[in-house]
């Protein structure tokens, strides 16, 4: 995947239905929370082998178990064909965070880094929130 140009509130604006009203609905919470950090379309081939348009929030280099340390985003938002999720790239105590807010976040899928919603109504917004300014906490060089 890499960053683009493409503009990401006109990317927004083209996302219809309820999945569009909960992208733009996270995609300004977690702009909120992560003010004046990078905020960039990535687009290509997501890790899985799938072709993704991922809002990355805040610049971070990221080490990886095999190979060298990638260029990535603290905060990812992409609209699935069912579901949107959003990615959180930061670790506490050793585990990515998503796992520590898990029993907090609502009737969602929690994953290793990523947060699965089905329903935007389903997601208890005040833990997501917190969620992402721990993000921002533990990943001070995010930029």
């Amino acid at each position: 995947m890499e960053r683009t140009e493409t503009d990401v509130d006109e990317f927004l604006a083209s996302l219809e239905g309820e999945r569009g009203d909960a992208m733009r609905a996270l995609d300004a919470r977690i702009s909120g929370e992560l003010a004046g950090l990078e905020r960039v379309l990535w687009e290509g081939v997501f890790w899985g082998g799938t072709e993704q348009r991922i809002i990355g929030y805040g610049a971070i280099t990221q080490p990886r178990p095999r190979g060298a340390e990638v260029e990535w985003f603290l905060v990812g938002l992409a609209a699935q064909q069912k579901h949107v999720s959003v990615y959180v790239n930061a670790v506490d105590d050793g585990a990515y965070l998503v796992k520590a807010f898990a029993p907090r976040l609502g009737r969602v899928k929690v994953g290793s880094a990523a947060v699965s919603i089905t329903r935007l109504d389903a997601v208890d917004l005040d833990a997501f929130d917190d969620m992402i300014r721990r993000a921002r906490e533990l990943t001070p060089d995010a930029r």
